[in-house]
């Protein structure tokens, strides 16, 4: 499929980018942030931005067990049911974020994380899902999302080929050809030497859909890299500054960072184009000083042209040089000075 549709914006190859400012937990247990987000991500350039819709008890049980407890990284101790009871955004602010979102004129949906979560964004009339890198191997959510016939957005995060297949099939099979697939490294942050990039080209070529990068880097050089490898999505983690000390502040971008890739994504894509080998509008000034035939010497009436008063040089105002060998040996039909290009009308044929 070469193109979707997301709320007013079309989405695909000959599009461009499509960027996803992902809220998740830079909101701090704050609405006011989140709302403030919202908008700096528009004001940034962004096409949506995206919630994440979950509640601690709906992600895991409460338990101190060892399974439970976070044993590395940014959240290392930390108890899985505590991470998701922090993290969370609101139920009850969803409404008031997406019709603000819609206000001010940036889309807004979210991941559900759960069937229940998926049908509570269903009466909320979101454009499209996304499904996270964790859930990619629960098909039944997969399943039920897709019969909502909108818009879903698939991350790769930690599958494998076969996952990632099974995960596609799932939803063809409800009916729904609305597909992007993100490819993506589930790293916090994740490093750069990890992208593989070329697996983008090689998810598009085996599953024919739109494919795009979420992106859980520091900068934007992966996402630049990614959209001249032919991604059409860009999902990136927005903070409001660098002051944030949030669960996902390490590996989230501030407004004027957002800014930034929105921009150079754009000249990215822009710079790309189609395959084109006629004259570009640049290029018309240009072609004046291509090379060309020119008289270098004075010539009279009937003079055979030789190699010692031709020559190929710039400008372009005289005949290609292709025809160099063909008008060696021709005569004049008129006098010539030196520094004339040079012109059929100019000559005798042999």
């Amino acid at each position: 499929m070469n193109k979707i549709k997301i709320a007013n914006t079309y989405v695909g190859n000959n599009y461009p980018p499509y960027i996803i400012a992902e809220l998740s937990a830079n909101h701090n247990g704050s609405i006011e942030r989140a709302l403030k987000t919202i908008y700096a991500a528009k004001k940034a350039g962004a096409n949506a931005v995206k919630l994440q819709t979950y509640t601690a008890d709906s992600m895991t049980i409460n338990s101190n067990k060892d399974d439970f407890r976070i044993k590395t990284g940014l959240w290392k101790n930390k108890k899985l049911y505590d991470l998701y009871k922090d993290a969370s955004t609101p139920y009850e602010w969803h409404e008031k974020l997406m019709l603000y979102a819609k206000k001010i004129g940036i889309t807004c949906f979210s991941t559900p994380f759960d069937e229940a979560a998926a049908d509570f964004l269903k009466k909320l009339k979101v454009p499209a899902y996304k499904i996270a890198s964790f859930e990619l191997n629960d098909l039944e959510l997969i399943k039920h999302v897709s019969k909502n016939n909108k818009p879903i957005i698939l991350s790769t995060g930690m599958s494998n080929l076969d996952q990632i297949s099974n995960a596609i099939k799932t939803v063809k099979k409800t009916g729904l050809k609305k597909i992007v697939l993100l490819h993506c490294v589930s790293g916090y942050p994740a490093p750069n030497k990890d992208f593989n990039l070329s697996t983008i080209q090689d998810l598009k070529k085996k599953f024919n859909v739109i494919v795009g990068l979420s992106d859980h880097s520091k900068t934007s050089i992966a996402a630049n890299a990614a959209v001249s490898l032919g991604a059409s999505v860009i999902e990136k983690h927005v903070k409001l500054d660098n002051d944030e000390n949030g669960y996902d502040s390490k590996f989230s971008i501030t407004p004027n960072e957002l800014k930034e890739l929105c921009q150079q994504t754009y000249s990215t894509w822009e710079t790309i184009g189609k395959i084109n080998y006629k004259l570009k509008k640049s290029e018309k000034e240009s072609i004046k000083f291509k090379r060309s035939l020119y008289f270098v010497k004075d010539l009279k009436k009937n003079q055979i042209i030789t190699k010692d008063n031709v020559r190929k040089i710039r400008p372009g105002y005289g005949l290609d040089p292709s025809y160099y060998k063909k008008i060696v040996g021709s005569y004049v039909n008129r006098n010539i000075s030196r520094g004339t290009p040079v012109k059929k009308k100019y000559l005798y044929d042999k």
